[in-house]
């Protein structure tokens, strides 16, 4: 095994259901992170994520401090009605666990959410930040979606996160064959580095074999 890979540990953490994790520096993933498949289909989903759910996205204090200074380029892109429900509720809201996320326009998308012509949810942070109006992309619970990262004092727990809406993500994902880790690259790299990520790899490449039979 290589030098940097880490030992997989049976050890098991998830808030609704019992998952093996893997020990990746300051993190621990699941391995349904490497097992399961994802890509996004937004033909099919028409961005349902961004629609659905009872609550807004998670975010951290350094993205509440970067959504306030964003906030006059990001509006320019969103509906009026959308804009007056960010003037009245503020850049985030504290949810049900105390935890920011982004505010609901009247318990419905998030109030970042643009729709194009035929009717598909885009988010109007990451269109300015096409655009080059700001430098940052979208809150990392986004950019990182199905995995859903928890912060701990030690560590960080990554788990893949189930929704019906995604099905069809599952779908392609399986044409596809993309596990869950690859298909947010992007965003893991944005947390936690390009370091991090090359090991994640290895630690795949390791997980793929540990069943198979040794070889004589």
């Amino acid at each position: 095994m290589h030098s940097k890979v880490r030992e997989i540990y049976p050890i098991r953490w998830h808030k609704t259901y019992l998952c093996p994790m893997i020990q990746h520096g300051k993190t621990l993933i699941s391995e349904e992170l490497l097992e399961e498949v994802f890509v996004c289909d937004l033909n099919a989903c028409k961005g349902a994520c961004c629609v659905e759910g009872s609550g807004g996205a998670p975010l951290n204090a350094e993205e509440v401090e970067k959504l306030k200074a964003i906030w006059p380029a990001v509006k320019t892109y969103l509906p009026e009605e959308n804009q007056r429900e960010v003037e009245a509720q503020g850049i985030s809201v504290i949810d049900w666990d105390g935890e920011q996320v982004t505010p609901l326009r009247k318990g419905a998308e998030c109030v970042y959410t643009l729709f194009d012509e035929d009717g598909t949810a885009k988010c109007g942070i990451e269109r300015a930040y096409l655009d080059g109006k700001i430098d940052f992309k979208k809150p990392i619970s986004c950019h990182a979606y199905p995995v859903r990262i928890t912060e701990y004092e030690y560590f960080d727990a990554l788990n893949y996160h189930r929704w019906s809406i995604c099905s069809a993500a599952c779908t392609l994902g399986e044409a596809l064959k993309v596990p869950v880790f690859r298909f947010v690259k992007d965003g893991l790299i944005r947390k936690y580095g390009e370091d991090w990520y090359a090991e994640l790899e290895l630690i795949f490449e390791h997980w793929k074999r540990k069943d198979a039979p040794d070889e004589a």
